[in-house]
C-alpha cells in the first residue's frame, strides 16, 4: 500500500480538478500495490498516532502525492522521501522547491543504501506498499539504528504477525526479530474504505520503538540470533534439532545433539520447534550456541 494522493486526488479520482495548469494526479498501479489513503480524518489520527517531534529525521517510503509527507513536514526537523513512482515526481520537486527539509529521493528505497542518508532517521513514518513492508521494516530495525520509532500502515496480517504472540498461527520470524529489537506500542485498525482503489484487505497503523541496551541485543549478536531464527523458521514444522542439526553457524557446524543440549540448558523441550520459544529465549538459545555472527 503506497502513501498517496491529496485532497482534489480524493475528490477527482485521479483526473485533474480545479488547476489546470498542473500534471493530472497519476492513477494507482497494481504493480507498486498502490492505494491511495483518501480518508482525511484517517490520516489526521495517523500523523497524531505517529508522534513526530521536531527533532526527528523522517523517513517515508512511497510518498506520492504527498499527502502523508506535508503534516509530517509540519512536525519534523527534516523528512527523507522515497518514491518509486516517477508520475508523482513533478509534485514531490515542487512540494520540495517548496519546502527546504523535504529530502527527495526517487527511486526504490530497498534498492538504496539507506545507511548513507544525512542526516540519517530518527523514525519511519509511512504507508507503506504490502510488497515491501517486510523487508523494509526489518532492514530499517537491523541496519538503521538511529531509527527509534517506527509508524507505519501496513496490511493488517502483516501487523499480527508484527507482535504476535508464540505458539500462535501468525508466530513468525518476522514476529521474533521484530520483537527483540522493538516493542509495541499501539496498533490501529483501518478500514478498506480509507483508500481508493480499495483494497481486498484490511489495513492496520502500527508503532513501535526501539529497545534500548542491555533489553535489546547488539548489533553482532542480532545478526547470530537472526541468521538462526531465519534458518528455523524456513522449517518450521521441524524440530530445532532436524532444522538446524547440519547447519553452518558461528564459524562451526551445528549438531543435533549440540542444539538438544542448548535447549536442556534454558529448561526447553528438546522436541521444541521454532515457535515455541519466545524473542527472549530465542536469544538466550542462540548464546547458548554461540553467539557470534555467521561467516
Amino acid at each position: 500500500m503506497n502513501a498517496a494522493g491529496d485532497r482534489a486526488h480524493a475528490q477527482g479520482g485521479g483526473r485533474p480538478t480545479g488547476d489546470r495548469g498542473r500534471p493530472p494526479r497519476p492513477q494507482a498501479l497494481r504493480r507498486y500495490g498502490q492505494n491511495h489513503l483518501v480518508d482525511r480524518n484517517v490520516l489526521q489520527a495517523i500523523v497524531d498516532q505517529a508522534r513526530v517531534e521536531a527533532t526527528d529525521v523522517v523517513l517515508e517510503v512511497g510518498a506520492a502525492g504527498g499527502l502523508l509527507t506535508r503534516p509530517v513536514l509540519e512536525r519534523a526537523r527534516l523528512v527523507h522521501a522515497f518514491e518509486i513512482d516517477r508520475r508523482w515526481l513533478p509534485r514531490l520537486e515542487e512540494l520540495a522547491a517548496a519546502e527546504p527539509r523535504l529530502v527527495l529521493h526517487a527511486g526504490d528505497a530497498l534498492k538504496a543504501d539507506l545507511t548513507v542518508l544525512d542526516p540519517p532517521p530518527t523514525a519511519v513514518v509511512a504507508n507503506l506498499a504490502y510488497n515491501i513492508a517486510i523487508p523494509l521494516i526489518m532492514t530499517t530495525v537491523a541496519r538503521l539504528p538511529s531509527v527509534r520509532r517506527w509508524a507505519v500502515m501496513v496490511q493488517r496480517e502483516l501487523g499480527e504477525r508484527l507482535f504476535a504472540t508464540p505458539s500462535t498461527k501468525a508466530y513468525a520470524a518476522v514476529s521474533v526479530l521484530t520483537q527483540l529489537a522493538c516493542r509495541l506500542e499501539k496498533v490501529r485498525p483501518v478500514p478498506a474504505s480509507a483508500f481508493r482503489p480499495r483494497p481486498r484487505v484490511e489495513s492496520s497503523f502500527v508503532t513501535f520503538v526501539r529497545r534500548d541496551p542491555p533489553e535489546a541485543p547488539g548489533a553482532g549478536e542480532y545478526v547470530a540470533v537472526a541468521h538462526l531464527v531465519r534458518l528455523a523458521f524456513g522449517q518450521r514444522r521441524k524440530t530445532l534439532a532436524n532444522s538446524l542439526g547440519g547447519a553452518a553457524h558461528a564459524g562451526r557446524t551445528l549438531t543435533r545433539d549440540g542444539v538438544r543440549a542448548a535447549l536442556r540448558e534454558l529448561g526447553l523441550r528438546e522436541a521444541a520447534r521454532p515457535e515455541e520459544l519466545t524473542p527472549p529465549q530465542w536469544r538466550a538459545f542462540a548464546a547458548a550456541l554461540g553467539a557470534e555472527p555467521p561467516a
